[in-house]
């Protein structure tokens, strides 16, 4: 018999595997224990100081946002050693002022009529749990794809904001943009159902005073 026939006839001792991959196993339990300290540490301590950072250079460029349109680049771009909304974005990922951020960029660039930036800048948006930002978010993304003339996508995005956090602020100005969208889509069933929903659910609000208008025109097409 060869030597090789003899290894591979030779039973197997019970705990072999152990006692032959030990100094393996001590390597993979030692490498797990530092993978969790690196965890702790990026979620605890680097993450934490990047939010802070980040959060200390954003207050500049929240200065320009509400101001007039020649001042957008300011916000965009940053002044005087200042990093702009884009900067922050790119450079603070994963924190909440980056996130604020791409929803600050997206307002600004449907102002500046940068559409297709818009949806690119409110797609990296994520959700906060915030009944105002998440359903707002939303609601733009809806106004960019509209002007875009993607209507399809712009119904998906305002019936989305309209349901995020049901209020009489902003749930009925979505819908009333919904219907508005359906309207383009042909689809007046879609569109009377959103407008009637601003009547019975949302009465109060500044939509409602008018809507009875659009009701009757949407239900005038519907066959």
């Amino acid at each position: 018999m060869s030597t090789t026939e003899k290894e591979i006839n030779q039973p197997v001792r019970k705990g072999s595997f152990l006692e032959e991959n030990s100094k393996s196993l001590l390597f993979i339990a030692g490498a797990i224990v530092v993978l969790i300290g690196i965890y702790f540490w990026y979620q605890n301590v680097y993450l934490k100081n990047r939010a802070e950072e980040a959060s200390a250079k954003m207050y500049k460029a929240e200065q320009y946002i509400g101001a007039a349109d020649s001042l957008a680049n300011k916000a965009i771009n940053g002044e005087g050693g200042y990093p702009g909304l884009e900067k922050i974005a790119e450079e603070y990922d994963n924190t909440k002022s980056a996130n604020l951020a791409n929803l600050y960029l997206g307002g600004i660039y449907l102002r500046k009529g940068e559409y297709k930036k818009a949806t690119e800048v409110l797609g990296k948006y994520s959700e906060t749990g915030s009944p105002v930002a998440d359903p707002l978010a939303l609601g733009l993304l809806g106004d960019a794809y509209s002007e875009l003339k993607d209507f399809k996508q712009a119904a998906t995005y305002y019936k989305k904001a309209a349901d995020k956090a049901s209020n009489k602020f902003t749930s009925p100005m979505f819908l009333k943009k919904l219907g508005l969208v359906y309207e383009n889509l042909k689809d007046f069933k879609g569109a009377e159902e959103a407008y009637t929903k601003i009547k019975t659910q949302y009465p109060e609000s500044q939509e409602a005073a008018m809507i009875d208008e659009y009701i009757a025109r949407a239900a005038a097409q519907v066959k």
